[in-house]
């Protein structure tokens, strides 16, 4: 018989929003947010903006509306995106730069998801008739399919300069931009201003129920507002989940190093299990992808058993499975997975089938 998920690692979206930041959300000051009439949620997009170093800021349903929207301001139908390879946009946003902004998507092939200035150099298709116009150049940070690897700074810059000499706008993806902050010790600001747009989200290790936070010039944001309201995103009384932002940004940010040492924490542990092996051989945030090939299980089979356990870790292949630290997983809970990890792929049976 399955037990409840107790431990759940499948994704940072796991969290659940703790009394605090439900206390804030009962008690914040709203209005009409399509009208600009909400007092928290604008004070939510202010300081968003303040921190990526951007002139204005928009509250929006979800990350992926973020990336969406920012593409669609960017991009006519017709031209093309630069990013790397196993980018979110690309493998987990249902073709939306294709169906929205009829955009397509060009990857460059890298290790982690970091590609170099020189890389961007060579990719960028000039005055070429026959070819799709080169437009919007893609940073993800943290990396994802990248073991949730940093984008270094002085990469990010000498890309936006290869972007600016040549008329493209770089927007950065940064869904898990703050655990990139705390890792590094760079600023959001550092980050973001060398980007056109850029986005942070709430609903990860910062712990929200809901949304992210994207942020350009104020002639970017006055048309990323026609796109929001075409994509449905024009909200009312939306200050409730803003004040769940604002509590995060004061409070949770900083603990994002907690996540990040019980990542380093499960990765060690792992890695000592027989035919488990990461993927990556640094683990920088709080992304852990292992291969199980060596057990002879399958993914399906080794999530499974977690599950009958009470433990949740995502399938990325039939190989290679994720675990992602959160704020609603302690070390003991950390330490408990490992464990039974272990058991499950040293059993008997596993033995049996990897002998097979």
């Amino acid at each position: 018989m399955t037990m409840p998920i107790r431990i759940d690692l499948v994704s940072d979206t796991a969290t659940s929003p703790s009394p605090a930041i439900r206390q804030a959300m009962a008690e914040a000051k709203v209005g009409d947010e399509q009208r600009g009439e909400d007092p928290t949620t604008n004070a939510l997009c202010e300081r968003v903006a303040d921190m990526l170093g951007q002139e204005a800021a928009m509250f929006l349903p979800s990350g992926v509306m973020c990336n969406h929207v920012a593409m669609a301001v960017h991009c006519e139908p017709g031209d093309e995106i630069i990013a790397a390879e196993k980018c979110h946009i690309w493998s987990s946003e249902g073709a939306g730069a294709a169906i929205f902004c009829g955009s397509l998507i060009r990857s460059l092939p890298t290790e982690n998801g970091v590609y170099s200035a020189e890389q961007l150099v060579g990719a960028i298709n000039r005055g070429k008739p026959k070819a799709p116009r080169s437009r919007l150049v893609h940073i993800e940070q943290t990396v994802n399919r990248g073991g949730g690897t940093v984008w270094p700074l002085a990469t990010v810059r000498a890309v936006a300069e290869v972007a600016s000499d040549n008329d493209l706008r770089v927007h950065m993806d940064g869904a898990r931009l703050l655990n990139a902050v705390v890792a590094s010790g760079i600023s959001a600001r550092e980050f973001g201003e060398p980007c056109d747009s850029v986005w942070l989200d709430l609903s990860k290790g910062l712990g929200c129920p809901f949304g992210g936070v994207l942020a350009g010039s104020k002639a970017f944001m006055d048309e990323a507002w026609r796109w929001k309201f075409r994509f449905g995103g024009g909200m009312r009384q939306s200050g409730m989940m803003a004040a769940a932002g604002l509590y995060a940004l004061d409070n949770n940010i900083d603990r994002l190093a907690t996540d990040h040492d019980n990542a380093r924490h499960f990765a060690a542990l792992i890695s000592d299990i027989p035919g488990v092996a990461l993927e990556f051989e640094e683990t920088s945030t709080n992304l852990v992808f292992f291969s199980v090939a060596g057990t002879g299980m399958n993914t399906d089979d080794v999530s499974n058993a977690l599950e009958k356990c009470g433990i949740r870790i995502g399938c990325e292949s039939d190989t290679c499975m994720r675990a992602v630290t959160h704020m609603d997983v302690s070390r003991t809970d950390i330490e408990e997975a490992a464990s039974v990890l272990k058991g499950i792929v040293t059993s008997d049976d596993a033995r049996s089938s990897a002998a097979e």
